[in-house]
């Protein structure tokens, strides 16, 4: 009796076997979790950014086989968001926030600091591939200004000397300790796997909200301040004390809503004429 002969998927990458069967089993674990497998795209590039270290041509001929779309939709996706790199990054993404706050305390000066201290300007990688610079827009930590990030774990309050100290430690391989969140650092391709969607364990370590996130609710709880209670829609009535919305069904209320204008029940109006409505 013969052996069934075992069907070898066609395609167009370059990975090996046992990386395509790996990149296949994770891919095909991440489309089953939406509706539409499309929809898995975002997480499937975080996934071969986790095996290449970058949206690897690879990568996109990849994705678009797995779902059944075209290259240039992965690319246009790819090059849209800035968490893809399309070139390969450094072992760690060093991000400079610059955004006013951070830049007003003093995230520009770290970043020339740091810029003129690793000889490398902004998306840009050490020779060593050890570190790619990056000016980031917001780290959502302005209570923390300055703030730098490591493969998006938080270094509050820094200096341009704490910064090149920093960076200095993670070029000789050395562990550092976060700010806050996860209790030590991983490298990007590590990172990026969590970002796909396969958390590593590490979600509950360390230091969540700190003394300044909740200096505002703790000064609220000693005096006693509460939200104002919401105004009555027209024709509706009050909103209960401590109730932030309208009760379901209630004007103002979004939930249950009854279709009430034209753009709620009008279907298919974006069609080309001759197109069934979907």
């Amino acid at each position: 009796m013969t052996a069934e002969p075992v069907e070898t998927p066609t395609t167009k990458t370059r990975y090996d076997a046992d990386t395509l069967a790996g990149l296949t089993a994770d891919a095909t674990q991440i489309m089953a979790r939406y509706p539409d497998p499309r929809s898995g795209l975002l997480p499937m590039l975080h996934l071969v950014q986790s095996v290449d270290g970058y949206v690897s041509r690879d990568g996109i001929l990849f994705c678009a086989e797995m779902l059944g779309i075209t290259a240039a939709e992965v690319s246009a996706v790819a090059t849209f968001y800035t968490q893809y790199k399309r070139h390969p990054n450094g072992t760690y993404t060093v991000g400079v926030c610059t955004n006013t706050l951070c830049a007003v305390m003093g995230g520009d000066a770290i970043f020339d600091e740091l810029s003129e201290h690793l000889g490398v300007g902004h998306d840009e990688t050490t020779p060593d591939g050890a570190i790619t610079l990056e000016r980031v827009e917001c780290n959502a930590a302005c209570d923390y200004a300055p703030v730098v990030m490591v493969n998006w774990e938080f270094f509050d309050n820094q200096t341009p000397e704490t910064a090149t100290a920093l960076a200095d430690k993670l070029i000789l391989g050395e562990d550092v300790v976060p700010t806050r969140g996860a209790a030590s650092v991983c490298s990007f391709k590590q990172m990026s796997r969590v970002l796909a969607g396969f958390p590593d364990g590490r979600a509950d370590e360390g230091v969540g909200a700190g003394a300044p996130t909740l200096a505002g609710l703790k000064v609220a709880r000693e005096r006693g301040w509460t939200a104002p209670d919401a105004p009555a829609a027209d024709g509706g009535a009050d909103v209960p004390a401590g109730q932030t919305s309208p009760p379901v069904g209630t004007p103002g209320s979004s939930a249950e809503r009854k279709p009430a204008t034209p753009s709620d029940t009008e279907v298919g109006k974006d069609k080309k004429p001759g197109e069934d409505a979907k």
